[in-house]
């Protein structure tokens, strides 16, 4: 093929950095090297059969009580109650649609976990240090803006189909918001305030944990919050390199026009984030959302306790 004359008008139509060779000899090298990753593989593919097989072998009504009892802990009695309400409407669905469900919240906690585990010391170096928040901060962009597509064909070549997959491609996009809110949130406690724990002769360790991390924990939940949801977002799209759950159904419900079947598989999503979100969002509530009191005298398990030790 003839190279093209440089034109000053059009000069982008002469250059070729050659990505696309560059990206095709990454994909061989990849497929080449496929064995090499295998123990990743098997570990990540350990973590979500283990939560999936907890979640699936607890009868669904012993289950919804337990959801409900945590929501009302975390946020209130009116919240237990939506949560519950939401989970009788989730299995009310269809005759799968609990067992989807709780495949579906298998391979979220799964992702959402490794996002804690990633994010959350991400985020305090960033928030640390402004040479490192710099520098991960195009990558956090990158992983945000990037259509969720392109991530399904690296990791696909790399590790294969299946929830696997899913997992890490969910990791991928539901990362950055904790990444970022946790940084936020380390950036925006008072310097007053650890310049005191600090004159006091804390170390930086004990500033992080019992200052930092603290008055940061609202906004690091917030980030947590953002990362669930994005997480739960991804089932549809993962499902499309076969993983398992609410999102396959949608999709398979898809390619046939069976409408009844998406419309099923997507109210059931709906309601999964719901619980999630309420959940989510009352574990950051404040003190004074909680009338100041700590939290073992508050929901379930301040009714249990009234009446082991109840007031004088």
């Amino acid at each position: 093929m003839e190279p093209q004359s440089f034109d000053p008008l059009n000069p982008f139509a002469s250059v070729d950095l050659g990505i696309g060779a560059q990206a095709d000899g990454i994909k061989a090298w990849a497929i080449a090297n496929r064995e090499t990753i295998q123990p990743m593989k098997g570990f990540f593919d350990t973590i979500i059969t283990g939560i999936e097989s907890v979640l699936q072998s607890v009868p669904p009504l012993i289950m919804l009580v337990l959801i409900g009892l945590i929501a009302w802990q975390a946020a209130g009695r009116r919240v237990g109650l939506v949560v519950t309400a939401c989970l009788v409407i989730l299995g009310l669905l269809s005759p799968d649609a609990w067992s989807l469900a709780m495949t579906t919240l298998a391979i979220v906690i799964a992702s959402v976990m490794m996002c804690v585990v990633i994010g959350l010391p991400l985020g305090i170096l960033a928030g640390k240090s402004d040479g490192f928040e710099t520098g991960v901060r195009p990558v956090l962009d990158t992983m945000q803006t990037i259509p969720a597509f392109v991530y399904l064909v690296p990791v696909v070549m790399l590790i294969g189909i299946g929830n696997v997959s899913g997992v890490i491609v969910t990791i991928i996009f539901a990362l950055p918001p904790l990444v970022r809110l946790t940084s936020l949130g380390i950036r925006n406690v008072n310097p007053s305030v650890v310049e005191a724990a600090r004159a006091f002769g804390a170390t930086p360790g004990q500033i992080l944990r019992k200052v930092e991390l603290p008055l940061a924990m609202p906004t690091i939940l917030a980030g947590l919050n953002q990362t669930i949801m994005l997480s739960l977002s991804m089932v549809v799209i993962a499902s499309m390199i076969s993983v398992k759950g609410l999102g396959n159904e949608v999709l398979r419900a898809m390619g046939r026009l069976d409408a009844g079947k998406a419309i099923v598989g997507g109210l059931g999503i709906v309601m999964l984030a719901i619980v999630l979100d309420r959940i989510t969002q009352g574990i950051g509530r404040s003190g004074r959302d909680r009338g100041h009191l700590p939290w073992w005298r508050t929901g379930p398990v301040g009714f249990v306790a009234s009446f082991v030790s109840p007031k004088s």
